[in-house]
């Protein structure tokens, strides 16, 4: 079955309740611009950002004096193509940035709208003083040259130059083997450092355009990456992360072989190790949320994350080796991380003191007490060092304001950079502030999460619930607007849902992040086991016994890995979940493990891919009896479309009831703004049909 509108009428004579009145719309608390992206220049003191309007994507500038905020590029289509990658030239007056995305395994390039002529991703700079963006080639992943006269940039994962001035034609600077990545030019300007990926490995390269040579740092069996050059140009470091062929992409990652860093003389291209994870517990390199892993400093120190005691946080040890320091000491984890404009302080975002938001702090790169430089309600990312080394420009976001740049100086009050984009009838006043709570799993463990209470509940009245699941895993739904685009849309969804008389609870299931290692690396969750579904039956249960809930009307939403368990929970639990909307989810394991895990041990390959079925939605459909929405894009790129094919193959079989919204040509997070609207008014349709019953108003009992 399609969706479709329901009409009003309809719905009366099925005695089915329609929703109370809301505040707002769906198009109005997705109407504020999203914003992503942020960079500041190394001179001029002028920052930029992209600024995705409703499906109109931008880039944005602010320039001293006075920092207002105004629109530098003119795409006004909802066209789902992304821009990303803006990096200032050196001087400041330009910015090179990518329009469109990046190409599948087939080398299709995403058509969201379905455009005949098709469409393709390219390098473009535009002139911070006016003017019509210019294409300087296809590809994506641009490094601007310190020298300020080319763009090196990967084209069907070759490493290519274009002069920035558009004087000669782009060409390939030289042809290897592998797929190329993770450009780095020298300070200097002199070479570019660059990461060839090989299937099982990957090496660290150096290329000199003078002399048109070509090497490889240290080569070996393990995976190369990330490398930073000193700031005199001379040295190279890297991270060593051992390889392996495992069968472990859902296994916990506690520990492992421990990962390194190894730096190298530039020109004699010999490297040693000056850093290795302790063996045991954080062995297993994690990362954070930056452009480099590595942060090399003016005092000659790398910066790096390390989990040596459960929790994500910073370290530094002289390049010459030595002992770590630990910089962010506590039970809290590191996020995004940036130097200062002077290379000797670290800027960085964490739930310190607060684990369910974000926070800005900064702490000297040699060692030192952090300073807290942002606190309260807020939730804070992306810091960006201004050039005058005083001032930080961030993204900022709360309960009901939405995401936005602002720019702090010194220790003084933060000042919005885009004032006027937010259009005048965006809902902030309407907004409820989700409350923090911490459940009991089916198994005992404690489960945070945020509920949505309605903002005219009664007291002894039971309504309807919904149970949101978040994807990834790797991923902490937050007490406010989120910071990743997706979820910034989930949480507006939340809040619609709320104002239509639901009770909303986002839960934080094991697997996630915020909470630790061992929570994050959770036993047998995933493809091993699926222990996340004690996490699923403890929400539920937590909200039949709620006096404001209706026991009988809970309902599950999720997408990606949310939809996974939104499926997973109907299939187990069709007594307790009275109906789902499943975003893109995961129905069986056995394709993942499938696709991307290596047939090296015929038996061991034999009992993974049992247990991941026994995992999945697909095992237990012969007790799925909810009905379900399934949406899904057919352009996914990271929850192949087969897996809904299959799931409604199976639910036809077994009579169960669902519905459908197909986009053809879409990915997984949705490129198309008006694709996002049509989801959530299908799903808010469905929700509506299915748990907005009569039943809902029932009084709770004295």
């Amino acid at each position: 079955m399609s969706w479709r509108v329901l009409p009003l009428a309809l719905a009366a004579i099925l005695n089915i309740a329609a929703p109370q009145q809301q505040a707002f719309t769906l198009e109005q608390v997705l109407s504020a611009p999203f914003p992503a992206d942020l960079t500041a220049a190394r001179q001029g003191g002028a920052v930029a950002w992209v600024f995705n309007d409703r499906g109109a994507r931008n880039i944005w500038i602010a320039e001293p004096p006075d920092y207002k905020g105004r629109r530098l590029t003119g795409y006004l289509e909802d066209d789902g193509q992304e821009i990303s990658d803006l990096a200032f030239t050196p001087e400041g007056k330009s910015i090179v940035f990518v329009r469109g995305s990046g190409a599948n395994r087939r080398g299709e390039f995403p058509n969201p709208l379905s455009r005949p002529e098709g469409v393709e991703q390219g390098v473009l700079v535009v002139a911070l003083s006016g003017g019509a963006p210019r294409r300087l080639a296809e590809g994506h992943s641009p490094a601007v040259s310190p020298k300020g006269d080319h763009v090196a940039y990967i084209l069907k994962d070759q490493v290519w130059s274009v002069p920035l001035e558009g004087s000669e034609k782009p060409v390939q600077l030289f042809k290897a083997r592998g797929e190329e990545g993770g450009l780095r030019w020298s300070p200097a300007g002199s070479h570019l450092a660059f990461v060839s990926r090989r299937g099982d490995h990957s090496f660290v390269g150096i290329y000199d355009p003078s002399s048109k040579t070509l090497s490889y740092i240290d080569p070996g069996v393990d995976r190369d990456s990330g490398p930073v050059w000193s700031p005199d140009s001379k040295r190279l470091a890297f991270l060593r992360i051992p390889a392996t062929r495992e069968i472990q992409s859902f296994r916990p990652h506690r520990e492992g072989e421990p990962w390194s860093i190894r730096v190298a003389d530039a020109a004699a291209g010999r490297a040693r190790e000056i850093f290795r994870a302790d063996k045991g517990r954080g062995s297993v390199f994690r990362g954070v949320v930056a452009r480099d892993q590595l942060l090399w400093t003016d005092g000659d120190r790398l910066v790096f994350p390390w989990e040596k005691d459960g929790w994500t946080h910073l370290y530094s040890v002289p390049a010459a080796g030595g002992p770590p320091t630990l910089l962010t000491p506590g039970e809290f984890e590191v996020e995004d991380i940036s130097l200062s404009s002077d290379r000797r302080t670290v800027l960085f975002n964490s739930n310190q003191q607060d684990i369910d938001r974000r926070h800005l702090w900064s702490v000297p790169a040699a060692g030192g007490r952090p300073v807290a430089l942002t606190s309260g309600e807020g939730i804070d990312w992306s810091p960006a060092s201004m050039s005058d080394g005083r001032t930080v420009a961030y993204f900022r976001s709360d309960a009901k304001r939405p995401p936005r740049p602002v720019l702090q100086a010194g220790g003084g009050p933060a000042r919005e950079l885009g004032p006027g984009a937010v259009p005048s009838d965006f809902p902030e006043n309407a907004l409820v502030a989700p409350e923090a709570v911490i459940l009991a799993s089916a198994d005992g463990m404690k489960i945070h999460g945020q509920l949505f209470l309605p903002g005219n509940s009664k007291p002894g009245k039971r309504r309807p619930a919904v149970i949101f699941f978040h994807g990834g895993s790797r991923r902490q739904m937050l007490l406010g607007w989120h910071y990743n685009y997706y979820y910034r849309n989930s949480y507006a969804f939340n809040q619609y849902l709320a104002s239509r008389g639901y009770v909303v609870l986002s839960v934080n299931y094991r697997s996630g992040i915020g909470y630790g290692m061992e929570f994050r690396e959770a036993l047998d969750y995933g493809a091993v086991g699926a222990s996340e579904f004690n996490d699923v039956l403890g929400a539920g249960l937590y909200l039949k016994t709620r006096p404001d809930v209706d026991p009988d009307h809970i309902g599950l939403w999720g997408g990606s890995y949310g939809g996974y368990l939104t499926a997973l929970g109907l299939a187990r639990a069709s007594d307790l979940f009275a109906a789902g909307v499943d975003f893109h989810g995961v129905h069986d394991w056995n394709d993942v493990i499938t696709n991307f895990e290596p047939a090296y041990d015929p038996t061991r390959r034999q009992e993974a891919a049992r247990l991941a079925f026994e995992s999945s939605p697909m095992a237990a459909v012969k007790s799925w009896r909810s009905p379900v929405l399934l949406i899904h894009g057919d352009d996914d790129r990271n929850v192949p479309f087969g897996q809904s094919v299959d799931l409604v193959q199976a639910l036809r079989q077994k009579g169960v009831e669902f519905e459908e919204l197909i986009f053809p040509d879409e990915i997984h997070d949705f490129l198309v703004h008006a694709h996002w609207l049509a989801a959530y008014h299908a799903a808010a349709d469905f929700l509506d049909r299915h748990l907005m019953s009569s039943r809902s108003t029932v009084q709770s009992p004295k």
